[in-house]
């Protein structure tokens, strides 16, 4: 009888521990949970912290390049000289902001001096032809006159007013505002601002100047220039999403997308030509000024991605703080992909939906060390 309770005892154990064993089996594998640190997180340092969640996000690679500023080609005006001659006023200089119609600059030309007095010319040819056709006109009613006389006199008279109607249209157009003693002025045909000038007062105009005078842009718009090498290429396409930046504007960043991509190569540096629009209503962004282009390239592959600001460094390792209530938090050690702006990208260390400290951390990252 002893013998049987002694082999009844030494079996009970054995069982429960099956037991046990089996149900934990069928509950499956439990969650990590964030255990009791023993530190509790005060009202006042509750109110001190952010938090912000973890999550899965496809991996967003970006390009780095370089560019360059540049003019909105489609918003640019060039003025030419409309004859040769001598610049007397040259009232705006580069950056000024000029309006529709107004004067940029007082040009003394020969040309248009010459073209007023051969109108003058012209305009007495009319009258004299006139004058003959209406005498002429009489004595063909009184019958003196031939009417091959009369036809002559009526051809002459439409002679000589094309030929004053040629020198009105050369004037119309060399000598737009222009007055009988051959100055000429030039004005702005939009509202803009003057980006480019090459004349001041007393500069000569010659008859084969192929040079603009100004360049006149209204900047509301404006293309930045960007070099892709070829490794690159295939990572650059019409329409990725662009963040510009600018030494002028530290922190400022502006949104854009590419919208050209060069189809040649550049000889001298072998590099591909990439154009991006960007909106520059706030007048910003200049001209000549480099900047620094990062071109998003997603991917399809997927990974855990957190704030980068949520990261603590401590002895060449990378840890956050995860958070579930005051009194439940804890160090977790995290494993870096790769760090873009405000997104860090992890192969592990936490999981989608837990909430991480953003703020004030590294207090609690201490406190929680020491206890």
């Amino acid at each position: 009888m002893k013998q049987s309770y002694k082999k009844i005892y030494t079996t009970f154990p054995v069982v429960i521990t099956a037991l046990a064993f089996m149900a934990t089996g069928c509950k499956g594998k439990p969650e990590p949970e964030v255990k009791n640190s023993g530190f509790v997180l005060s009202d006042t340092m509750a109110k001190m912290i952010a938090l912000d969640t973890v999550r899965t996000a496809a991996i967003d690679n970006q390009l780095t390049l370089s560019g360059e500023i540049s003019f909105n080609e489609n918003n640019v005006i060039k003025l030419f000289p409309r004859s040769s001659g001598q610049v007397t006023e040259s009232r705006v200089t580069v950056g000024d902001k000029v309006s529709k119609g107004q004067t940029l600059a007082v040009i003394r030309s020969a040309d248009v001096a010459g073209n007023y007095s051969d109108l003058s010319g012209a305009e007495a040819d009319v009258a004299i032809a006139q004058r003959q056709l209406d005498n002429t006109g009489s004595l063909y009613k009184s019958g003196i006159a031939s009417e091959k006389d009369y036809a002559e006199a009526k051809q002459n008279l439409l002679k000589a007013q094309a030929a004053k109607e040629k020198i009105q249209s050369l004037l119309s157009i060399n000598g737009a505002g222009s007055k009988p003693g051959g100055v000429y002025t030039v004005t702005s045909p939009i509202d803009g601002y003057i980006v480019e000038k090459k004349i001041n007062a007393g500069s000569f105009i010659r008859p084969d100047m192929g040079d603009n005078l100004f360049t006149i842009s209204d900047l509301k718009n404006v293309w930045v220039w960007a070099n892709v090498f070829e490794t690159d290429i295939p990572r650059i396409k019409t329409g990725s999403s662009v963040q510009v930046s600018t030494l002028a504007y530290p922190g400022k960043v502006f949104n854009g997308k590419v919208d050209q991509i060069s189809e040649v190569l550049d000889p001298t540096n072998k590099a591909m030509r990439v154009r991006v629009s960007l909106d520059n209503s706030g007048l910003l962004l200049k001209p000549e000024m480099f900047a620094k282009v990062q071109v998003s390239d997603v991917q399809q592959q997927t990974a855990i991605c957190i704030p980068t600001r949520a990261l603590i460094s401590e002895d060449g390792k990378d840890f956050v703080i995860v958070y579930k209530d005051n009194s439940h938090m804890s160090i977790a050690e995290v494993k870096i992909m790769k760090t873009l702006g405000d997104i860090t990208y992890l192969y592990e260390g936490v999981n989608p939906g837990q909430l991480l400290v953003v703020k004030n951390q590294l207090l609690l990252f201490q406190q929680l060390l020491n206890d």
